[in-house]
């Protein structure tokens, strides 16, 4: 047996019309096939059979507009490549910035957490309770949840 190696590529999506309090309603499998439509226009057939095998959106979080994409490593690059030049999901007007791309899961939550630490201390600023505060942690640095569906 031959070891496949991955990557897996942390997106932000944003939209463009809602503000950041609104939560981001999109589900995995058009994250998916649009990127594969994407890869399509771009790398032809070539670049879809590449990334068709190891191609999988593990997580897609609504409320911090996060996602994890797992991709063969090699063809990744082709994923890396077109994943900022998406502009619609399921009519949707966005944009996808590309976080972090590690080579494993366990490496690319570490980095998730330390991100949406930073991010949550940006937040906390403007809350005036402690009730918000806890809720806004609940939400954003609550992994049990992802870790039990992933792995």
């Amino acid at each position: 047996m031959v070891r496949h190696k991955n990557r897996y590529i942390v997106i932000e999506i944003n939209e463009n019309e809602a503000g950041p309090s609104s939560y981001l309603k999109l589900k995995e499998p058009s994250l998916y096939a649009c990127i594969l439509k994407q890869v399509q226009k771009l790398h032809g057939d070539f670049g879809e059979a590449a990334i068709r095998a190891g191609f999988v959106s593990k997580y897609l979080n609504e409320h911090t507009r996060i996602g994890i994409i797992r991709s063969r490593r090699g063809p990744h690059k082709f994923v890396t490549s077109v994943i900022p030049l998406i502009r619609e999901i399921e009519d949707k007007r966005v944009f996808i910035n590309i976080l972090y791309v590690g080579a494993t899961i366990r490496k690319s939550f570490h980095f998730l957490r330390n991100y949406q630490q930073k991010k949550f201390d940006e937040y906390c600023v403007s809350l005036k309770s402690e009730e918000d505060r806890n809720e806004l942690k609940e939400v954003m640095l609550n992994f049990e949840s992802i870790l039990t569906r992933i792995g």
